[in-house]
């Protein structure tokens, strides 16, 4: 029987290499965020976009109880190995797209977490209206986006890929967008949020290696799907060489660690509170 299945492109991009190994240079970055949220024993948390766990598990270590929800089942299951192996009966994981959380119930958590997740989502106004849509009165949302044309690491990275491969489809709306104040303040108002309810913050996030830069941009070539799929359509018009030596170079100027590898990416962080 021949399979009709339309194939998700969004999941076909983050299941296509290994985000874990990027989130392995996260994890202290994600622990500093988690670490200014307030998380309480006994509080529902849903993290969006939850990858393997890089803020998911710090918030389950509060005592929160914790719901990952990703697009890509293979970091669905890694991060439900790192649950069982943390000993946090207290988080799982569930395969989900942020653009349609149908299987959960309206107002249902204090907290909805979403840290370069859910911004990569179709739809979204639909995710704006989603993660509105689960959490509870008097909870909250909070947002780690990156920033388009923003200069540090992740922009670059996503801004040097586009330019090695084809245009996105008719009616594709950039990820990047969740990082500019008034689109953000728009998609949040029209899911029914006062105005004076959502609060932006630029933050630093950074990527740590203990090898050099280089080693860093050979993780994202290797495992990351934007940069796995430019390095693709590169190779096609015999351009792969430039692109490397492009992103290589980006890496070591943004290195701030000496010897082994500490790169800040700034990003816009959104806290909406619903009444």
């Amino acid at each position: 029987m021949t399979d009709t299945a339309v194939i998700n492109p969004n999941k076909a991009l983050w299941e296509k290499g290994d985000f874990t190994r990027i989130a392995e240079t996260m994890r202290q970055s994600g622990q500093e965020l988690v670490d200014t949220l307030g998380i309480r024993p006994g509080m529902k948390v849903l993290d969006l976009g939850s990858g393997d766990g890089t803020t998911a598990i710090p918030a389950a270590e509060y005592g929160a109880v914790v719901l990952g929800v990703d697009i890509a089942e293979n970091l669905v299951a890694a991060g439900n190995v790192r649950a069982e192996q943390a000993g946090l009966d207290n988080l799982r994981f569930e395969q989900g797209d942020a653009s349609n959380l149908a299987e959960l119930e309206d107002e249902s958590f204090g907290l909805v977490v979403s840290i370069f997740g859910a911004m990569f989502a179709p739809r979204p106004d639909d995710v704006a209206r989603e993660m509105v849509r689960v959490t509870r009165p008097g909870g909250r949302i909070v947002m780690g986006n990156w920033i388009p044309g923003d200069p540090t690491l992740v922009a670059q990275i996503l801004k040097i890929s586009a330019a090695y491969t084809p245009p996105p489809p008719e009616g594709f709306v950039s990820p990047m967008t969740w990082g500019d104040e008034t689109i953000v303040r728009q998609r949040f108002t029209a899911a029914g949020i006062a105005d004076k309810d959502i609060q932006f913050e630029k933050n630093s996030w950074f990527f740590r290696e203990d090898g050099p830069p280089e080693h860093l941009f050979e993780i994202f070539r290797d495992y990351y799907g934007p940069t796995m799929n430019a390095f693709a359509a590169a190779a096609k018009d015999g351009r792969e060489c430039q692109l490397d030596q492009e992103l290589r170079a980006l890496f070591v100027a943004q290195n701030k660690g000496g010897e082994r590898t500490e790169i800040p990416a700034t990003f816009l962080k959104v806290t909406v509170g619903k009444r």
